[in-house]
């Protein structure tokens, strides 16, 4: 049994199915119960996932991997132990980044600025193929020139909680 659940139901079903299930959680490790977990985002479409990781923790049947690495997921082992600090990155490159981008579009949109054609896509498809591309010195913009006028200017036009946001990812990636 697969248990593709929240986390916080998996361990009561879990125990329906002793020592006959896995789960597909991220963070959530549980003795005896190995996990899977896909480090995609799903559509609820078939798609390509060439290529995709698939985190494996604790004694997965070889069954599942194997379906799993013929859909195209790459498995490897991660240790229990690293598993929050794994799903931590994977929620910040894809939640947090999407949540980023939304908000910047909000932003926009809330200031009266309507950006023609297909927006802000553009600008993030670019970054996304420079940084897969060059890896770090394929970002841009102003905390990568240390250009200070102009961080000071973009941070004085955006709103609370904004700032912080702004001011705390330049600084990190800086």
């Amino acid at each position: 049994m697969l248990l593709a659940v929240p986390d916080d139901a998996v361990p009561v079903l879990a125990e329906s199915f002793p020592g006959r299930c896995a789960h597909l959680s991220g963070s959530l490790h549980l003795d005896g119960i190995p996990s899977l977990h896909p480090l995609t985002s799903f559509c609820g479409e078939p798609r390509d996932w060439s290529g995709t990781p698939l985190a494996v923790t604790g004694d997965a049947d070889p069954v599942l991997v194997e379906a799993f690495s013929l859909l195209g997921f790459h498995p490897f082992l991660l240790p229990p132990g690293k598993k929050a600090l794994y799903h931590a990155a994977a929620v910040l490159s894809s939640g947090h980044a999407a949540t980023l981008w939304l908000g910047a579009a909000r932003l926009l949109e809330e200031a009266g600025v309507h950006l023609p054609g297909r927006g802000l896509a553009p600008l993030a498809e670019a970054t996304l193929e420079n940084l897969l591309r060059l890896g770090r010195e394929g970002r841009t913009g102003p905390f990568v020139r240390g250009d200070l006028a102009t961080i000071q200017r973009d941070l004085e036009a955006l709103p609370e909680p904004w700032r912080a946001v702004f001011l705390g990812l330049g600084e990190l990636g800086a």
